[in-house]
């Protein structure tokens, strides 16, 4: 299997990952475990920032007791007294204004890490880099694509020492369908060695490409020469 390299006369051949077996379900569960939730929870304290301390002591004849106010034994404040008679109002529990949450979220929550097997990630990993180079699967995700393209897209590595719009322009002239939906949700994958920065499209490097920059799969990718020849030589 070959592809052309955009903007020059040349093929090359292509790394069997991009005629792997494409698995759905082995994607969406990799994809599911590299999930990273900012973690967030209440302050610690919240709610709890005032006097009252314990509940109200409910038993006769005692300084400071709720019995025969008809009142509930929640956390109470004293607002003012006068004598033996108070003015309480409930605190610090949930059901209370100002009081705590009653079941807030908890970091611990954030920390929990799905586990996968290494040989479901390799496979995961090959189904959506695989789906890049479908035509089924690239149409199934970019609904207002009309034409067939030529996939994978493939561009000359000498093109990533030159300036952004370089770059766009070879995208323009050959690839004029997809051109405007490549700029706006594409992907650009280069070797490890290479660099280029752009705000235009999201970059990774080969060994830092995961299933949750490819997924849902269908991704519109454009590959460095270099970063085919790196795929072929992947295990």
């Amino acid at each position: 299997m070959k592809a052309k390299i955009l903007g020059k006369d040349k093929e090359i051949e292509l790394p069997k990952i991009f005629s792997s077996d494409i698995r759905e379900d082995i994607c969406q569960k990799v994809y599911e475990a590299e999930k990273r939730w900012q973690p967030y929870a209440p302050y610690l304290m919240a709610g709890k920032q005032h006097s009252a301390s314990g509940k109200i002591r409910h038993a006769r004849r005692l300084w400071k007791t709720s019995y025969g106010h008809g009142m509930s034994r929640v956390p109470r404040k004293a607002l003012w007294r006068r004598g033996t008679q108070f003015y309480w109002v409930g605190a610090e529990v949930s059901s209370t204004r100002g009081g705590r949450r009653a079941h807030p979220p908890k970091i611990e929550h954030f920390q929990k890490i799905l586990k996968i097997n290494k040989k479901e990630k390799l496979l995961a990993l090959n189904s959506a880099i695989a789906s890049t180079a479908s035509q089924a699967y690239v149409k199934k995700r970019y609904s207002t694509l009309e034409k067939e393209i030529k996939l994978p897209m493939i561009i000359d590595s000498e093109l990533l020492k030159k300036k952004t719009k370089e770059l766009l322009k070879t995208l323009k002239e050959n690839l004029k369908e997809v051109y405007e939906v490549s700029r706006k949700t594409g992907l650009l994958v280069i070797g490890k060695q290479e660099s280029f920065k752009t705000k235009l499209f999201d970059v990774r490097k080969v060994n830092e490409l995961a299933v949750s920059d490819l997924y849902p799969l269908g991704r519109m990718v454009v590959y460095s020469e270099q970063a085919v020849k790196e795929l072929g030589e992947k295990k």
